[in-house]
């Protein structure tokens, strides 16, 4: 075993655990011997999370936790540093889109809910910022610790339809290079702030752009693959090896990196 990319032992809380890429980081990290607090609002998927992941042998813990409330996740860091006495990795992996942000083809910006707007672009930025401050201080006192944010091709170049998404995700991308330098001018190189860019996966939320009732590709879809040199979706697997490398001791001179798993789509002009 390569120790160089290990993450055993360490404490990892990972906001949104429960939904599918928090889950499935989740239990990738557990099969690799971290440590899992799963952090969700929602007591059900937590509950059928937690159950996956202690069900494979894993060391894991479900809390409640609003990553828009600071009491709330300041209570949840309390518990974990009694439990276990140390956080080594925060992922924020909560966030997403809703209807009402997301334009129709027959829409313009104009008609977008101003509402749905701010729940979206408060919930993209603030779920990734306020985790950041609290879990981050307690590893800026250990000056040790990782954080790994979530960005979107939308933040590469405009995608059309979900411009709430693609604002607050481009914010994201110069918050993970802002926190980067802060943490390790100020708290020492051994805490690192990284994000990964996913590609084009179809999941819960965006399977109904992607996907016809008939299980047909859209006309969206193709333009996605068309702009895609593998040619295909990810999977969401695909994201695990990523994420635990930027974790690991094999990352520990990159810090304030945005990392595209994509297959090419950031890096490919289409013509």
């Amino acid at each position: 075993m390569n120790e160089m990319f290990s993450i055993a032992g360490k404490v990892a809380v990972i906001t949104g655990a429960g939904g599918v890429l928090g889950g499935s980081i989740a239990k990738s990290f557990i099969e690799q011997g971290a440590k899992v607090v799963a952090l969700d609002i929602r007591q059900e998927n937590l509950d059928a999370r937690v159950k996956e992941l202690t069900d494979i042998g894993g060391e894991a813990i479900g809390m409640i936790g609003n990553v828009l409330n600071l009491e709330s996740l300041e209570k949840a860091a309390n518990e974990i540093i009694a439990k276990w006495g140390r956080i080594d990795i925060l992922l924020n992996i909560a966030g997403g889109n809703m209807p009402g942000a997301t334009l129709t083809e027959n829409q313009t910006i104009f008609d977008m809910k101003i509402e749905d707007w701010d729940k979206v672009t408060n919930l993209n930025l603030n779920g990734t910022v306020y985790p950041s401050l609290v879990f981050g201080k307690v590893m800026a006192e250990q000056k040790n610790g990782c954080i790994i944010n979530v960005s979107s091709m939308a933040a590469y170049s405009a995608i059309t339809r979900v411009a709430g998404y693609s604002a607050a995700k481009t914010a994201i991308s110069n918050f993970t290079q802002w926190m980067a330098m802060e943490m390790a001018m100020k708290f020492g190189d051994k805490v690192r702030v990284n994000a990964i860019a996913p590609g084009f996966f179809i999941g819960d939320q965006n399977r109904a752009v992607l996907i016809n009732p008939d299980g047909s590709l859209t006309e969206r879809s193709k333009k996605v693959l068309a702009k895609t040199p593998m040619g295909r979706f990810g999977d969401i697997t695909e994201l695990n090896g990523a994420v635990q490398f930027l974790c690991s001791d094999a990352a520990s001179f990159i810090t304030g990196v945005v990392l595209p798993v994509d297959g090419g789509f950031s890096s490919f002009s289409g013509v």
